[in-house]
């Protein structure tokens, strides 16, 4: 676990300012949403992200550089590798995420120019990606941008059910809150243990409400 949360911090500190930039430079040239680690920044303002990841339409692919990109046919997505910096997009049709990639423009917002996936939304795709690799690095990483989406963003826990019951997967509920009773890096969200405990116990009982 030390080893993991020095890699976190590894990438906060050398990684991300790069990463942002070419974010900053891909809204520039392309329409997309962003998911990931990234949204889960914009949203809620606390771990910045080292990779990329945006949902696009088959007809915005087309605009990318050929040379660049390179189809993964395993995990349904395309990727480019600029440097140190992955950037996954997930596209229409074709890419394989917690919900359908093509629904996903049905529940965005908008922040700093940027299109994303709204909190409630992201909270399941954030555990689709946990669930896949929580025994990683990423995985750690994952586990942290959902109690900082849980903490720090505006969650509509009505809304959040809704969407699970609308993909029946209404049993992830239970493991959100399995994931929230389990986390005790408070740390690592910039919280005292004081404020840490209050905000999960708050946190729980709201979970609790939901049926």
């Amino acid at each position: 676990m030390e080893e993991t949360k020095r890699e976190i911090e590894y990438w906060n500190s050398l990684l991300t300012e790069k990463s942002w930039k070419i974010l900053q430079e891909l809204k520039k040239s392309y329409n997309f949403i962003l998911i990931g680690g990234w949204a889960v920044y914009l949203l809620a303002k606390k771990q910045k992200s080292k990779d990329i990841d945006i949902v696009i339409s088959i007809s915005e692919l087309q605009k990318f550089d050929k040379s660049e990109l390179r189809k993964n046919d395993n995990l349904k997505k395309y990727e480019i590798k600029k440097e140190e910096i992955d950037i996954d997009i997930y596209v229409e049709y074709y890419s394989n995420l917690a919900i359908p990639v093509e629904d996903i423009k049905n529940y965005t917002t908008k922040t700093e120019g940027f299109e994303v996936a709204c909190p409630e939304l992201l909270l399941i795709l954030k555990q689709g990606a946990y669930q896949d690799r929580k025994d990683s690095a990423k995985g750690e990483k994952d586990k942290i941008d959902l109690i900082s989406l849980l903490f720090f963003s505006e969650i509509d826990f009505k809304k959040y059910l809704e969407i699970l019951k609308k993909y029946k997967k209404e049993n992830w509920l239970n493991e959100l809150k399995m994931i929230l009773a389990n986390f005790k890096d408070y740390d690592l969200i910039g919280l005292t243990p004081k404020d840490f405990k209050l905000k999960k116990e708050k946190m729980l009982k709201n979970i609790k409400k939901l049926k």
